[in-house]
């Protein structure tokens, strides 16, 4: 497994809310509501597909997504220690064919047109500027590729994940992906697959 790290450790980090967090992402719970399996197996991924995790933190879905092909899965995050996370996890269960990548979401290391599938789960609240990912997305997505989207939805009933005011609606994230992607060309458009989760 190879690590293009362009991040050093968090010197001086507080490790201890590291692993609150590691814990809070593998939990039990959480597997409970949104189980990783699940989620990969709406995808059509075929033994060849390549595929971008991006913003993949502990490697939630990118362990079940390297189970389902033989190609490489980039999995991305700007936190070295959780890389090193899901590296630990792929040793373990002799996954070999992920590719560490340190790197903001905003700045893809990927060729124009690399990857089947991307991957984008609770990450895209975060990000300073929605188009610009969602058209980085685009670059490095095949055409005809997947780009799956989980998010919470923007309603008070929401009880868990992030706080109301940074969350992107569905309706929100319908217009923005319109503007970005529509090219007037039909085949051009990636599939998409829009996972939101109400509870």
């Amino acid at each position: 497994m190879s690590n293009h790290s362009h991040q050093e450790n968090h010197p001086g980090g507080n490790q201890q809310a590291f692993l609150s967090k590691i814990a809070f992402l593998d939990s039990a719970m959480r597997q409970r509501t949104l189980p990783p399996e699940e989620i990969i197996n709406h995808l059509p991924i075929k033994t060849d597909s390549q595929i971008l995790d991006a913003g993949a933190g502990s490697g939630y879905l990118t362990i079940p997504a390297a189970k389902q092909t033989e190609a490489t899965v980039f999995a991305l995050d700007m936190d070295q220690q959780m890389l090193e996370v899901i590296d630990n996890k792929a040793k373990a269960e002799n996954i070999k064919n992920i590719q560490l990548l340190a790197r903001k979401i905003e700045e893809l290391p990927l060729a124009e047109k690399e990857v089947d599938f991307v991957l984008a789960s609770l990450i895209l609240h975060e990000v300073s500027s929605l188009p610009n990912v969602l058209k980085e997305f685009n670059r490095v997505l095949k055409t005809g590729g997947y780009f799956l989207c989980l998010e919470y939805e923007k309603e008070e009933s929401s009880i868990q994940g992030p706080p109301l005011a940074i969350r992107i609606s569905s309706a929100t994230m319908e217009k923005k992906f319109n503007s970005c992607w529509l090219s007037g060309r039909e085949e051009n458009q990636p599939e998409r697959i829009n996972l939101y989760h109400d509870c």
